[in-house]
């Protein structure tokens, strides 16, 4: 049974598109739902790749910009254990 997926007009030609190089390189005629179903195919096979590429972008910081953060940090002198955490947290 197939459904119908709606996407812009940039996206369906992209589609066209790749579906024409498929046939031009392999000789062989693809429908758009064959190049659909193979490209989420391999997104499922690599989704760690997939989400990532929807998280918000963030630039790394510079090194200048990393000391600037830490200078504001002072010890207490006290260590701190994971248990610690997890009272303060969970009770």
């Amino acid at each position: 049974m197939a459904t119908s997926v709606k996407m812009d007009d940039e996206t369906k030609s992209r589609l066209e598109r790749l579906q024409a190089e498929i046939r031009l390189k392999t000789g062989t005629r693809v429908t758009q739902q064959e190049v659909l179903a193979r490209l989420v195919e391999n997104a499922v096979e690599s989704k760690a790749d997939l989400i990532d590429s929807f998280r918000e972008e963030r630039v790394p910081l510079s090194a200048s910009e990393r000391e600037r953060f830490h200078d504001g940090m002072v010890s207490s002198g006290v260590t701190t254990t994971e248990e610690d955490i997890d009272d303060v947290l969970y009770g």
